[in-house]
């Protein structure tokens, strides 16, 4: 049996759906299920047991020996939220307590943490652990993943495979519930079919041009790709970047989005809040070299292809994968 938290949201949601296409249905979904906007993610999929979040850990405490893999994509996500208890409770205490008791029972553990971990950038975006310690993220969800990482790295006990991922800049089908946080793509397919255009931030940076802020875009379902071959090839347990390792910018975003819709590019570019402007990001890119090393070999889909199959197949359609 496999647990799956997160399982209504964004990345677990399309997991779910990858053991699904892979005929593994022997799963029990974990998430606050109250939430009704995210009802349509988990809708028509297979699944052995529904269970709330806050009710988790106690069904774990007594089927722990029917447990063969805890896969835990399950967080508060919103880099906007400033109430750091909020995510001590969500994101780092839970996540605790999900590690101590794969410890103990000798549980695998696949994690989701975040490139928000690497802050500015001061550091690189190499998943060395030495530099964990030295991180500063930008925001206190940035900073509850990486305090977790932190711990997790500290612990004596550890699950018999474990790895932290660190998803960069994920955009794919399922995140119709994300409102502001949804990807940039799905902002700039609206936005486009609303009005025929695309808003971009404005560089306040004089080495860079409007647009050309550079992020590591990675599709979800390469994600969940990822995650597959770590379930079944449990290598060197650690943490693992998970981006393409190409940083694009914004413009080919856009121009990608256009293209999927079968339109011209009509691109604007505006002020970047000043509310966010100090901690806005101009450059990331997923150092690769030790997930590769560790055997994954799969090509990630380039930008261009996963911009047109998700707008295409899901948005254009309102679709969920």
């Amino acid at each position: 049996m496999i647990v799956l938290t997160g399982t209504a949201g964004f990345i677990g949601s399309v997991m779910l759906q990858k053991l699904n296409l892979e005929n593994i249905d022997n799963v029990v979904i974990v998430d606050d299920f109250t939430k009704k906007a995210k009802g349509s993610n988990v809708k028509d999929k297979r699944f052995a047991l529904k269970i709330q979040r806050d009710e988790f850990f106690q069904w774990f405490d007594k089927h722990s020996a029917e447990v063969e893999l805890v896969i835990h994509i399950g967080a508060r996500t919103d880099t906007t939220e400033f109430d750091v208890n909020i995510f001590n409770i969500l994101n780092l205490e839970y996540s605790k307590q999900m590690w101590l008791r794969c410890a103990e029972h000798g549980i695998p553990l696949i994690y989701a943490s975040s490139a928000a971990t690497y802050g500015a950038g001061e550091w690189g975006y190499d998943d060395n652990h030495e530099v964990v310690e030295k991180l500063k993220p930008l925001n206190a969800y940035g900073n509850s993943k990486n305090d977790f990482d932190k711990w997790a790295l500290r612990q004596e006990k550890q699950p018999p495979f474990w790895a932290g991922l660190k998803f960069f800049n994920v955009y794919g089908p399922n995140e119709y519930h994300k409102g502001r946080m949804a990807s940039v793509i799905f902002h700039a397919f609206h936005q486009i079919r609303e009005t025929g255009k695309v808003r971009l931030f404005r560089s306040h940076r004089p080495d860079f041009k409007d647009g050309e802020q550079l992020r590591d875009f990675v599709y979800v379902k390469d994600l969940a790709e990822v995650i597959w071959f770590l379930m079944n090839h449990r290598t060197v347990s650690g943490l693992y970047n998970l981006g393409t390792g190409k940083a694009r910018t914004f413009l080919d975003l856009a121009k990608a989005t256009f293209a999927a819709m079968d339109m011209k590019p009509v691109i604007e570019f505006i002020d970047t809040p000043e509310d966010i402007r100090d901690k806005y990001q101009y450059f990331t890119e997923a150092n690769m070299k030790k997930l590769r090393a560790a055997g994954y070999g799969k090509p990630f889909t380039s930008l261009e292809a996963g911009v047109d199959d998700y707008v295409r197949r899901y948005l254009s359609k309102g679709k969920y994968f």
